[in-house]
């Protein structure tokens, strides 16, 4: 893993929800290696646990791993509550957490529309909440919530998913304004289609099908999105809040 570009993050402590694999864990390693303490969180504490461990041997860093129930606002609270008492109060908090429950609408189950919404936008809400009141004493914050091209542009049999990242969008807008005069800035990263396990499962023939439409011609890695979380949790980006940016290798255009 090529890595040569580095944000001073010392002091630091990050949170990064849905850490334990993919995208998650890659800006994890990121922060970590630019001296943050992070903390990464996943539904079970084990495999938290076991992944903070690999990402700390990998980079030499301090980071746990905790187990969250991202769409439950108690859980959450718990979690930010943790990490605050054992690493310090939370300044940088990447909103990564979501799943996928795929179908057209007219089959669209209520419970798949609920869980998307709850793990995807619900998530991002409670932890912004739950984190918001350290920041604001530190005078000092980076909101960083992962949505998604279809969050811009939409995608048949995604009904709830592009709902979940658009509002993804508005909310980050709003938080934005919000904090603005507290030296707290709030940005959107928007990936297009990254190798993960989410596209693992695409078939070949959608996957031309994308790749015909990407003016770069490949899909994404996860380091092309943390190379982006890693500038906007720095002080480099200190002038930037409110921003959507599109890591789709020019799909969105």
């Amino acid at each position: 893993m090529s890595d040569t570009h580095t944000t001073d993050l010392t002091g630091k402590v990050a949170l990064v929800t849905g850490g334990t694999r993919g995208i998650g864990r890659t800006c994890a390693l990121f922060l970590a290696r630019d001296g943050a303490r992070v903390a990464i969180c996943g539904r079970n504490p084990n495999t938290a646990r076991e992944a903070a461990e690999g990402i700390a041997a990998e980079c030499g860093g301090d980071v746990r791993g905790y187990g969250c129930e991202i769409s439950e606002p108690g859980s959450v609270a718990g979690l930010v509550k943790q990490v605050a008492a054992e690493l310090g109060p939370i300044g940088i908090l990447v909103n990564n957490a979501g799943i996928t429950r795929d179908g057209l609408l007219m089959r669209m189950k209520d419970d798949d529309w609920n869980a998307v919404l709850h793990a995807n936008l619900f998530g991002a809400f409670y932890a912004c909440r739950a984190v918001a009141r350290d920041m604001v004493k530190q005078r000092w914050g980076r909101i960083i919530n992962v949505s998604s091209i279809i969050g811009l542009r939409g995608q048949a049999g995604q009904a709830n998913y592009a709902a979940s990242k658009a509002g993804l969008i508005g909310f980050t807008k709003s938080l934005a304004q919000e904090f603005g005069s507290r030296n707290i800035t709030a940005n959107v990263v928007a990936p297009g289609y990254i190798e993960t396990d989410m596209t693992a499962v695409l078939s070949e023939e959608h996957r031309s099908g994308i790749l015909s439409q990407v003016p770069l011609g490949r899909l994404g890695s996860c380091e092309d999105i943390a190379h982006v979380v890693r500038f906007l949790a720095g002080e480099g980006s200190g002038y930037m809040t409110g921003a959507v940016l599109q890591v789709d290798g020019g799909l969105g255009m």
